[in-house]
C-alpha cells in the first residue's frame, strides 16, 4: 500500500482502509453493503516520497507553537500495522499487530523478531487484528487479549479472546488461545474501533464503535441496550465477566458491561498517570474529537457530532448530560483522528506531560496539556508537531516510555525523538 498525505478529496471521504472515514449514502442492501466494502479497500493516490520524515507547518499549524520534534526509523518491514505495545517484564520487546490477522514480537535493542500467533482475521475495511492487551500481572501469569473481527456462528463479529503466552515471553513459542470473552455482531465493516486497555483500576476497557456506516443508522450511539457505539469494562479475574460497580449494573434497558456511551469510533485511548481515561473519537462530517471517558457518561453521537449538533446545520435541544469533548478541530485540518498517549518518556523534555496524537489523513501531529477536570483545551495551548509523509495508525510506547508514531502505509514504526 503506497502513501501519502496528500489525497483527493472524494476518495478520502471513502477509503479508509483502517480507520473512521465513511462512505455516504442509503441503508444497504448485502449488493450495496459488498460495493462499499470495495470502496473502502481502494487504495490511496500517492504525492510526495515517505522517505522524508521533515516536519511541516501549513495551514493552522503554520501559526501554532511548536515542539521541535524528528522522526527515527526504529523499525520497517510491517504490513498494515495498526497497533504496537510493550511487553510487560521484558524493557526491550514490543508486540506489533498486522490488520491481516498476524502478530509479531520486535527486539527493539536487538533488531530481531519473530512471528508471535495468528488469527484468522475479517480484513475488509476497518476490520483485522486491531487490538492487544497484556494482563497487569502478565509476568506472572503471562496473560494478554486481543481484539479482532471474525466470522462467528454465521455472522461478523468482534471478538475479544484471553491468551496465555509461553513463559511470559513472546519469543518461546506460539501463546495457548483461551476463551472467547465477548463476541458483538458487526451491522457494517467500518467503525469496528478495536482497542483493548487496562485501566489503573485492573479491569479491561474495550472501545466499540457505533458499528458503521453513516449517521448511526441503527440508532446504536443512543442506544445504551447496545454494546456499540460504547466503552465497556470487564472483569477478566472475577467469577463475573461484568464487575458489580459497573455504573449500569440492574439498569433496565442497560447493558451491564457499559462503562459509558454515545461513541462513533473511538480510535485509540490510553489511560493519563493520573487515571483519566482519554479517548480519540473520528467524526464523521465536520469535527474530529479528544474527549474524556468516565463512569456512566454519554457522549453525544449521533445527537452530536463532537460538541456541535448532528446533522450540521440542525438546531438540537439543550441537554447538559451529554458530555462534551475537551479538544476538537476541524476537516481543514485533518479528516480522521489517532489517538495517542500522555509522553512520560525524557527523551522528548519539551513533551513530557504533554497528550500526543495525530491524524491518520493528513499526518499532522500535535500535543497538549490536558486541561484540569471539567475544562477544555484553548487554542492558544495546542502544539503543532508537523506534517508528515506518513499514515499514522497508532501510537504505541516501549518500555523506557519512548514514543513511536505507527505508520500504516510503509509499515514502519518512528520514534519521535529530539529535533536536530
Amino acid at each position: 500500500m503506497s502513501v501519502s498525505v496528500r489525497r483527493i478529496v472524494t476518495r478520502a471521504a471513502v477509503v479508509l482502509g483502517v480507520l473512521g472515514l465513511v462512505a455516504g449514502g442509503l441503508l444497504l442492501t448485502e449488493a450495496g453493503r459488498r460495493l462499499l466494502v470495495g470502496w473502502l479497500d481502494t487504495g490511496y493516490s500517492v504525492q510526495g516520497d515517505p522517505s522524508d520524515l521533515r516536519p511541516r507547518f501549513e495551514g493552522a499549524d503554520a501559526d501554532r507553537r511548536r515542539i521541535d520534534v524528528r522522526l527515527v526509523v526504529a523499525a520497517e518491514g510491517f504490513d498494515q500495522p495498526v497497533d504496537m505495545q510493550p511487553v510487560p517484564g521484558h524493557p526491550e520487546l514490543v508486540v506489533v499487530l498486522e490488520k491481516k490477522g498476524v502478530a509479531w514480537w520486535l527486539d527493539l535493542s536487538a533488531g530481531t523478531r519473530g512471528r508471535f500467533f495468528e488469527v484468522d482475521a475479517l480484513t475488509a475495511s476497518e476490520q483485522g487484528l486491531l487490538g492487544i492487551a497484556f494482563h497487569p500481572d502478565f509476568v506472572n501469569n503471562g496473560r494478554f487479549f486481543t481484539n479482532h473481527t471474525g466470522d462467528a456462528d454465521g455472522a461478523e463479529r468482534t471478538l475479544v479472546i484471553a491468551w496465555r503466552a509461553q513463559q511470559s515471553d513472546p519469543r518461546k513459542g506460539e501463546p495457548k488461545r483461551g476463551a472467547t470473552l465477548l463476541s458483538v455482531e458487526q451491522p457494517y465493516p467500518n467503525h469496528n474501533a478495536g482497542q483493548l486497555a487496562f485501566g489503573p483500576d485492573g479491569k479491561l476497557y474495550v472501545g466499540l464503535g457505533d458499528g458503521g456506516f453513516k449517521d448511526d443508522p441503527h440508532g446504536n450511539g443512543q442506544n445504551p441496550d447496545s454494546l456499540l457505539g460504547s466503552m465497556l469494562r470487564l472483569d477478566v479475574d472475577g467469577e463475573a465477566l461484568v464487575p458489580a460497580d459497573n455504573p449500569f449494573v440492574g439498569r433496565p434497558g442497560h447493558r451491564p458491561e457499559i462503562w459509558a456511551y454515545g461513541l462513533r469510533n473511538p480510535w485509540r485511548y490510553s489511560f493519563a498517570p493520573d487515571g483519566r481515561l482519554v479517548v480519540a473519537d473520528v467524526g464523521q462530517n465536520t469535527t474530529e474529537e479528544v474527549t474524556i471517558v468516565g463512569r456512566g457518561e454519554n457522549h453525544g453521537w449521533a445527537a452530536r457530532e463532537g460538541d456541535h449538533c448532528f446533522p450540521p446545520g440542525t438546531d438540537c435541544p439543550p441537554r447538559p448530560e451529554l458530555i462534551d469533548p475537551i479538544y476538537t478541530y476541524p476537516r481543514s485540518e485533518g479528516q480522521s483522528i489517532t489517538g495517542g498517549y500522555v509522553y512520560t518518556g525524557d527523551e522528548v523534555d519539551a513533551l513530557h506531560g504533554h497528550y500526543v496524537f495525530g491524524d491518520f489523513v493528513t499526518g499532522r501531529l500535535w500535543a497538549f496539556e490536558l486541561p484540569p477536570a471539567g475544562q477544555t483545551v484553548q487554542p492558544d495551548r495546542i502544539y503543532a508537531l508537523g506534517r508528515f509523509n506518513l499514515l499514522p495508525s497508532a501510537f504505541g510506547r516501549d518500555g523506557d516510555g519512548r514514543l513511536y508514531v505507527v505508520d500504516y502505509g510503509t509499515g514502519r514504526l518512528l520514534r519521535i525523538a529530539p529535533g536536530a
